[in-house]
């Protein structure tokens, strides 16, 4: 007789906890970001990749920052795992390792930096939207062939 509660106390208990077990978080995918044309085979490379437009080049709002050393290359392959979506990716190098990027007096950048889609900005800087590409299965790459250098 006392099996009945003990057994609905059991089975209460474990379909409260189904509902309450935590999400698997959406699963990540591969993507080589390919890199050419360095201004420098020693400068210190810094990648910012951001995946919400109204983060886009704001500082310190990178969804994720990695920081490669080309080790005399004139090109770089940088694996990175991506959650699938939107992704915009900016880079600097840092030519005179003081880590930062460095600007003249009117704020323009005076060492190199690089955008996704090698969008080369003019009058000002380039949207999420002219950047993005789309994290959408394995084995993407993503290829920067043009570099911004005033």
């Amino acid at each position: 007789m006392n099996a009945l509660p003990l057994t609905a106390l059991l089975l209460s208990s474990s379909i409260l906890s189904a509902g309450t077990a935590p999400r698997p978080a959406p699963a990540t995918q591969l993507v080589t970001i390919v890199v050419s044309d360095l201004a420098s085979t020693q400068a210190q490379i810094k990648l910012n990749f951001y995946n919400e437009p109204d983060k886009f080049l704001k500082d310190g709002q990178m969804a994720i920052r990695l920081f490669v050393k080309p080790e005399g290359k004139n090109e770089i392959t940088v694996p990175v795992e991506l959650a699938p979506g939107e992704w915009a990716v900016a880079l600097t190098q840092d030519l005179n390792n003081n880590n930062k990027l460095d600007k003249n007096f009117l704020g323009i950048p005076t060492e190199p930096f690089a955008f996704s889609n090698n969008v080369k900005p003019r009058l000002a800087a380039p949207s999420f939207q002219q950047c993005k590409f789309t994290v959408d299965g394995p084995g993407q790459v993503v290829t920067i062939t043009s570099w911004n250098d005033f």
